[in-house]
């Protein structure tokens, strides 16, 4: 059934796109820009030649070890230097070509100083030393390319929250069932009530209505009929569809956001920038460090000195300090539930000072809930309750099911209809105990012959509710009032902001002045906005940034894009399988879980410490060891293994934070918690009609 009671607003989408700038950071992150499972595989090869070439270090200490020994001199020594030339050669060649490819390419990275230590080893013959050198190196990298390969596959597992399966219809009109992923466009496919729809398409045969506040964050079911578009990961609720498919794989929500995630990736966040701008200068200013040592070094091991100047100079740690910490803290988001597509935007939810709600399917539920319930004149208020329940019992709208809701609370019996018919997006007739019985729209009433004019004193009092009409035999009986109830978690959001020092929470809202006086009450914003056209919320923002606010709007990304895109950061909500939120926000929120934004804040705050403690440590280890290394109280192969352990430290540092909030629910469980209500609700709604 469709009372269409509230109108979808007009959608005005505004698609900003964000430039991404990529630097120069050196340490081999090619892996960036390909595809996840190509990364896997390199990563994969590079750890088996590093191993290998391990592996035959390590054989030329045993060979020494256990070689037999004449007038001072190993039998074996040859056998031994041949291994480590091996594993030297296995694992220098891949640092020493990635060095040469820059200089060429006109590149000047950090890396270049590793390879000249290592070169500067296997040319005073010590094999071993500069295999261990290029081996440590080799290894702290892998860490780090799998680090990210492993959050990227976290993240995109929260993401695939579109069905797996699809009802396919063969051309001959059998059914048969197929992944989803399998699906091409001009398919049909069948989709049942309870059913999540597979991909994006239109609609062939059938009428249902179709939960989609997860796509357009308009929070009432929408009826379908022929003709009109479904999305992917929507719920069917109430009849069987058959849909044509018109989008599938990548341009569905999932093939976009995951292309969001490796952008997100590659973004250049400022502490990166900085150390891109100075690194022309670090390299030259090491050599010539390491030049002065080798110059004024009066005993033999003034190249070993050099030597472990260079290995120390390649700031592993501090090149790894940004990107560890933002990877650990964009997967932690991401289990929570938390879509951020831009690094920087990591940085800069820790720095906000002002929130902006819209309120519809934002800080309400978007679920009706009967509210008030007026009789006309000299009728009583049960027995208007009675038929419009009775009349409304078969009907799987959201309107019918808060009357059913509200007769059940108030333990009014709804006798079964003797017939029932339901007339999409105007209302229902029913035969009950010999009475015709209808409920409705106003214009639906008097469509019917149903002089409505008796009430209208009392429908105008309930302006900015959703009005059901309920006539009887001809005569009006009196108005339901249906109203958006507030989110249970909004309030505790808005206290957790301000607990975060925000100071300013602001709710804007197209609603009358009353209801919006009533939300902000019930939610202890510091101010509100009523009658706001989109125009005027995005005015309000920019007038808050003008204040020197950093401004975060939150919204369902559909009728507020405009606004979204006019704060320093902007959240979309219940974003799961909305191409349209998902490209106007810069952060998307999978569920409609609000304690998750100022979870948001805290994240980003908890990240920028890491960080800063990483880049501490980093600065730190080189000053500290590069001066060790001079005075030769640090030899070459030391040097190599500290350098190694100080990228162990930033990772496991930066590990930290996939941890956060680890007492909250994933956004994995609340989907489904969220899938296992909605079964229950669609069981319910059979067995009322089986009843019946």
């Amino acid at each position: 059934m469709a009372h269409d009671l509230i109108g979808i607003k007009d959608r005005e989408v505004d698609h900003h796109h964000h430039h991404h700038d990529h630097g120069a950071s050196g340490h081999f992150h090619e892996h960036a820009h390909v595809d996840p499972d190509k990364a896997a595989r390199s990563a994969t090869l590079w750890l088996f030649v590093t191993l290998l070439g391990g592996v035959f270090l390590v054989t030329s200490v045993f060979i020494l070890i256990f070689s037999p020994t004449h007038e001072g001199v190993r039998d074996w020594q040859f056998h031994s230097d041949i291994a480590a030339m091996i594993g030297a050669g296995l694992l220098a060649m891949r640092v020493i070509w990635h060095a040469l490819r820059n200089l060429i390419a006109g590149h000047m990275h950090m890396d270049e100083l590793v390879a000249l230590a290592i070169v500067a080893a296997l040319g005073n013959g010590d094999y071993r030393e500069a295999g261990l050198i290029a081996f440590f190196l080799l290894i702290s990298e892998l860490i780090e390319s799998r680090t990210a390969i492993g959050a990227r596959a976290s993240i995109e597992e929260l993401i695939k929250l579109t069905p797996k399966k699809a009802r396919l219809i063969n051309p001959d009109g059998s059914e048969t069932t197929v992944d989803a992923t399998a699906l091409k466009t001009g398919q049909i496919v069948r989709v049942l009530p309870g059913d999540n729809i597979p991909a994006d398409g239109k609609v062939k045969t059938g009428e249902s209505t179709v939960n989609q506040a997860n796509i357009t964050g308009e929070s009432l079911p929408v009826d379908k009929r022929l003709g009109d578009p479904v999305f992917s990961g929507t719920t069917n609720l109430t009849g069987a569809l058959e849909l044509e498919v018109t989008k599938v794989g990548s341009d569905t929500t999932l093939g976009q956001v995951q292309r969001l995630i490796l952008d997100a990736e590659r973004t250049r966040n400022p502490i990166m920038r900085i150390i891109d701008r100075y690194v022309a200068w670090y390299t030259p200013i090491v050599l010539m460090l390491a030049g002065l040592v080798l110059f004024f070094t009066k005993d033999d091991n003034g190249i070993e000195r050099a030597i472990s100047m260079l290995v120390v100079s390649c700031p592993c740690a501090l090149i790894m300090a940004t990107p560890t910490a933002m990877v650990a803290g964009l997967s932690s988001a991401a289990r929570l539930g938390i879509l951020i597509k831009n690094v920087t935007d990591m940085e800069t939810a820790g720095r906000l000072t002002a929130v902006v709600f819209d309120k519809t399917g934002t800080l309400t539920t978007g679920q009706l809930s009967v509210t008030r319930l007026v009789p006309a004149e000299g009728v009583d208020g049960a027995e208007l309750l009675r038929l419009a329940a009775s009349a409304e019992q078969n009907s799987n709208h959201p309107a019918a099911r808060a009357l059913m809701n509200v007769a059940r609370e108030a333990n009014v019996q709804a006798g079964a209809p003797d017939s029932f018919e339901e007339v999409p997006g105007k209302g229902v007739i029913a035969k009950v105990g010999g009475h015709r019985v209808l409920v409705g729209r106003d214009t639906f009433l008097q469509e019917q012959g149903v002089d409505v004019s008796s009430v209208s004193g009392i429908s105008r009092q309930m302006e900015g509710m959703s009005q059901l009409f309920v006539a009887k035999d001809d005569q009006v009986l009196g108005i339901v009032g249906l109203e958006d109830r507030t989110r249970s978690a909004a309030k505790d959001a808005v206290q957790d902001l301000r607990d975060a020092g925000i100071s300013r929470v602001a709710m804007l809202t197209g609603d009358r002045e009353a209801v919006a006086r009533r939300v902000a009450k019930e939610m202890a914003c510091t101010e509100f906005k009523a009658d706001c056209l989109p125009q005027e919320k995005l005015d309000l923002v920019e007038a808050m940034r003008a204040q020197g606010h950093r401004v975060l709007v939150v919204g369902d990304g559909v009728n507020d894009a405009p606004a979204l895109a006019a704060g320093d950061l902007s959240v979309a909500m219940g974003a799961a399988g909305s191409d349209v939120a998902i490209k106007s926000a810069s952060i998307a929120l999978m569920n409609n879980d609000l304690t998750r934004i100022p979870l948001m804040v805290k994240l980003s705050r908890a990240t920028r410490a890491v960080v800063l403690q990483n880049l501490i440590f980093g600065v730190g280890f080189v000053v500290v060891v590069m001066t060790l290394g001079a005075f030769n109280i640090v030899q070459p192969a030391l040097a190599a293994f500290l350098h190694f352990a100080s990228s162990f430290v930033v990772v496991f540092n930066s590990a930290r934070l996939v941890r956060f909030a680890e007492d909250k629910d994933t956004h994995a469980q609340i989907v489904a918690a969220e899938e296992e209500t909605r079964s229950a609700q669609v069981q319910a709604a059979t067995s009322d009609a089986a009843v019946a």
